[in-house]
């Protein structure tokens, strides 16, 4: 589990005490590329945040971190992106998306990325 998966955190934020900030730090930490959009720029551990959609190839894995009304707006960019899978960290659970990726055959997870970075499950 420890191969380097490259990871687009989408609404990510430079604020320290956020699930999205320690998420970038954990995944940087754990040796995985990262890429960050978020609404306000900023950086963390290294990782330039994005404040618009910007062109990904070859993702394996989205962190949501983008309530279910603001996810709207990324749908067609997550399926046009093509990840590997999308992960819904608590609080972003979408059934509507959920149908979206089965139709388009991403897979998704309800989970939290740090619990899976912690516990070596990524």
């Amino acid at each position: 589990m420890t191969k380097n998966k490259k990871t687009l955190v989408l609404g990510a934020t430079a604020k320290p005490e956020k699930a999205a900030f320690k998420a970038i730090e954990m995944l940087v930490a754990k040796g995985h590329s990262v890429l960050a959009l978020g609404q306000n720029a900023g950086e963390v551990a290294g990782v330039k945040i994005n404040t618009k959609a910007i062109p990904v190839k070859n993702i394996d894995t989205i962190s949501l971190y983008l309530n279910p009304n603001r996810q709207r707006d990324y749908y067609n960019y997550i399926v046009d992106a093509k990840p590997k899978r999308v992960l819904f960290n608590p609080g972003t659970e979408n059934p509507e998306f959920y149908q979206l990726l089965e139709l388009n055959n991403i897979k998704y997870e309800a989970a939290c990325t740090l619990v899976l970075l912690t516990l070596n499950k990524y």
